[in-house]
Formats: C-alpha cells, structure tokens, sequence
C-alpha cells in the first residue's frame, strides 16, 4: 500500500511540474520546454496558467514603473505595460482576438468562419478589433499611472495578467467542447474538471483583493474583486458566443477570451480611483 502511495505521489509530482512546462511553455515565450503534449499535462497546465499570467503581468509591471523611475511620463509606462506581454506570449492571444473577431464577423456558417479564422491575414474585423481593444488597454494603464499614481497601476497590470489566464483556465474545464480535432483547443478543452476551476478562481480572486486592500484598504479589495469578477464575466460571455457560433473552441477562441479578460480587468479598475 505505502509503495503504491508513493508511487501516486511521485506521478502528482511529476504532472504538476510538466503542467508547468506546458502552462509557460505554451504561453509565454520563455525558454521552458514542453515535455509532455497530452491531456493530462495540459489539465495540470491551465490549472498553472494564471501563475504565467502573473509572471507576464508582473514584467509588464515592472516596465512602466521602470520607465516612471526613470522619469518617462504615464503614457509611455502604459506603452510600455501593454507591449510587454505582447512580446512575452510572441503576439499569440492578440492574434486570436483579430482572428476570432474575423470568424465571428464573417456571418459565414461555422465551418466557414473556422476557415477564415485559420487563414494567416487579418481581416477588417481583426484589425478594428485589435486597435480598440490595445487603445483601451493603453488608456486604461495611462489613467492608473496618472491618475492614481505608479503602485496602482503596477498592481493593475500584475492582477490583470493573472486574471487574463485564469479565464483560459476556466474556458478550459470539463462541459467546453472542442471545435476542431486538432490544435492546441483541442489539447486543453474540457480537461479541467468543474471544481478544480472553481478552486483555481477563488484563490486568484482572492488574491487580486488581498493586492487591492494592500494598496487601499478594503475600498481597494472590493475595486481589484469586482475587477476580476466582472472581466471573468466578459471572458464568459465571449466563451459562450463562440461556443455557439464554431461549435466549441480553438486556440484563437482562447487568445480572444484572454484578451478579452484583461482589457475588462483594465477598464473596471479605472472606476471609483
């Protein structure tokens, strides 16, 4: 009983640090080789996705309070905040916001839309998407920074980064069907269970409070909450359009699901400064 106690353990162990593998691996460009593409370590990857989140927004923290530091002004740190984890994930959930706004605006029906989705030029939709969706990121910082001043906005974008992932991680649990076969949507839908996300959800939420009562006492928490809570709400409500419009998800879907997590993480924080 003891050796096959310890042989579980031993696998716990082993899965976990390949979850970590694949969770920076797959999205963040830093040099972590993925040693297992299977769906377990996927599972065990979106569960550490927003530990990668908070790694990318604490890099992203870090350039526009550097460029504060160095007496740039608030407008270039929220440049600099939002370009960093551009960089960081090589483009990637950008890139699946701008295909995922083509596939959804195509009005084609879902095999079509997966078609042009796949397609590698960015189309009208993508292209308006995108410029929105960076303007408001970049707004949003700029108002943090200037605003409240350089804590609140290096917190803003450390918190957001975590959140942004922790909806990949929910957009990744046990009733999310895959739109295609293959790719990486089909490696990590439906793999994590329902609980799982739950408990991943409330100690990344628990976490942003605990970031904002640091700052500002409990206005501060219940601010960087309903910031988490309700950019959750919007990756929700795009996961559900998508779903019903392809017919599941796609490795663009979660791009446009991130994405979509931070700038509404972003935007709600600018409220009640």
């Amino acid at each position: 009983m003891r050796a096959v106690t310890t042989s579980r353990t031993r696998n716990h162990a082993r899965t976990s640090v390949d979850g970590l593998r694949f969770a920076f691996g797959t999205l963040t460009v830093l040099p972590v080789r993925v040693g297992r593409w299977d769906r377990e370590a996927a599972r065990a990857g979106m569960l550490w996705a927003p530990l990668a989140g908070l790694v990318v927004g604490l890099a992203s923290a870090a350039a526009g309070g550097l460029l504060l530091l160095l007496g740039a002004g608030p407008l270039l740190a929220a440049v600099a905040s939002v370009a960093v984890p551009a960089v960081l994930t090589r483009g990637l959930h950008l890139d699946g916001l701008a295909d995922t706004a083509d596939g959804l605006g195509s009005g084609r029906p879902a095999e079509d839309a997966l078609r042009i989705m796949k397609q590698s030029d960015i189309g009208p939709f993508g292209v308006i998407t995108l410029l929105l969706v960076l303007l408001a990121q970049v707004a949003a910082l700029y108002e943090l920074y200037a605003g409240q001043g350089w804590a609140y906005g290096m917190a803003g974008a450390a918190v957001t980064g975590a959140v942004a992932r922790l909806a990949l991680t929910l957009a990744s649990r046990a009733t999310v069907p895959a739109a295609r076969p293959e790719g990486l949507g089909a490696v990590v839908a439906g793999t994590v269970p329902a609980g799982a996300a739950a408990v991943a959800a409330l100690l990344v939420l628990a976490a942003a409070a605990g970031a904002g009562g640091a700052l500002d006492g409990p206005y501060g928490a219940l601010r960087h909450l309903a910031a988490g809570v309700l950019a959750l709400v919007a990756a929700e409500w795009l996961l559900r359009r998508c779903v019903r419009r392809f017919g599941g998800v796609t490795g663009d879907v979660f791009g446009a699901v991130e994405e979509t997590a931070a700038t509404a993480a972003l935007v709600v924080l600018t409220f009640g400064g």
